[in-house]
């Protein structure tokens, strides 16, 4: 079995998702997020604030080529912007890995984000309209990187488990 990488915009699922995929394929579930905050001892905000985006860039590489060289079957979560940055697509996006795109709309998304926009850095200053916005058009630019990936699944207004079963019926 092929490592299972779930990628998309935040918010989308991607870390309830790959949890229950990996818990009922009895396999590892990894989210790089956390991954990177336990070797760190920090958080992911605290990185961005006091590292900066390209410090952060550059060691989510650093960790995700750890993970994709690591010899475990696993289901592996990673943030949002992970494809889109350093030589992360050309690594990912091979057939040595089984990518899988949780695809969600604008307004799919920003029902999500808005419940817990303050744990959310990138959105917690925005009004309604500006958050809309700003996922729309990055949602815009991520598209290249993430309509890449082997299977896309379409999230909106599904229960964790139906995208489960979806996920597992293709990779049967």
């Amino acid at each position: 079995m092929k490592k299972i990488i779930l990628i998309g915009y935040m918010g989308c699922g991607k870390s309830t998702i790959g949890k229950l995929l990996a818990k009922s394929s009895n396999i590892e579930f990894e989210d790089l997020d956390f991954f990177i905050e336990k070797k760190l001892e920090t958080s992911i905000e605290t990185i961005f604030k006091t590292k900066g985006e390209i410090y952060f860039r550059k060691i989510e590489n650093q960790f995700l080529v750890e993970l994709l060289n690591s010899n475990k079957k696993m289901v592996l979560s990673l943030g949002g912007g992970t494809p889109c940055f350093t030589n992360n697509n050309q690594l990912l996006f091979t057939d040595k890995y089984t990518t899988i795109y949780l695809k969600a709309s604008v307004n799919e998304l920003y029902n999500r984000l808005e419940k817990n926009k303050d744990k959310r850095p990138l959105l917690a200053n925005f009004n309604s309209e500006e958050m809309r916005e700003y996922i729309g058009i990055h949602l815009f630019e991520r598209s290249v990187y993430y309509n890449q990936a082997t299977y896309t699944i379409n999230v909106d207004g599904k229960s964790p488990d139906e995208i489960v079963r979806e996920i597992k019926d293709l990779l049967l």
